[in-house]
């Protein structure tokens, strides 16, 4: 795969040595030519200086053959801008933008760009592990609209059925693992102390997980 990655901070850089580390092709592009220093001199694919939605910097960077592009410098419009030209004018197969402001995510997500926000991922999680350090997210589907999340089992909720913790149209058990063995549960299993269940929740039905949890 041939990824451009846009913006050489620290989420840049170690995207950057991620995808290099799997095997991938990598192009960094960054307006500060020092910023490549952070890269290190065991990075062996390309950089390029310029601002990340100029068309002739993408062409250079080789976004004609890019696979996948990600926009993660310290902007949230200039994130936003590099995504929709990379997504409409280049077509480019998989384009993600690094967001900080919540509520700009949700509406550059409503324009169709697949978005992370760093802050509100990162509050979620601390508020998990101060409120339920037994329940976190593993994976988000889509644009966020359903998280996969996996949940160890207390003395509060053992006893207590699969149906109790399912919500119809909103949460789903998929996956209990008992002592190390995972198994397909129906409605009636009890759940026991230490099981782990492995749930899909849909994003306005976190908090009820969350309460249910704790």
């Amino acid at each position: 795969m041939h990824a451009i990655i846009v913006g050489c901070g620290r989420v840049g850089v170690m995207l950057a040595h991620l995808l290099e580390h799997d095997g991938h092709q990598v192009t960094v592009i960054d307006k500060t030519p020092a910023a490549f220093r952070n890269l290190g001199s065991g990075f062996r694919g390309r950089t390029v200086t310029g601002i990340g939605f100029d068309r002739d910097v993408l062409r250079d960077a080789g976004i004609e053959r890019a696979d996948a592009f990600a926009a993660v410098t310290s902007g949230d419009n200039s994130n936003f801008v590099a995504a929709s030209v990379a997504r409409d004018t280049f077509r480019v197969p998989i384009v993600v933008a690094r967001i900080y402001d919540p509520q700009r995510e949700q509406i550059y997500r409503r324009l169709g760009i697949r978005t992370i926000s760093s802050t509100a991922w990162g509050a979620h999680k601390i508020k998990r592990l101060l409120l339920n350090s037994d329940l976190h997210g593993t994976q988000e589907l889509g644009n966020g609209e359903v998280q996969v999340m996996e949940g160890r089992v207390s003395g509060l909720i053992a006893g207590r059925s699969v149906r109790d913790v399912v919500y119809s149209g909103s949460v789903n058990v998929f996956a209990v693992v008992r002592e190390g063995r995972a198994f397909v549960p129906t409605p009636s299993v009890v759940l026991q102390e230490g099981d782990v269940i492995h749930m899909s929740v849909a994003a306005d039905a976190v908090d009820k997980i969350e309460a249910l949890m704790r």
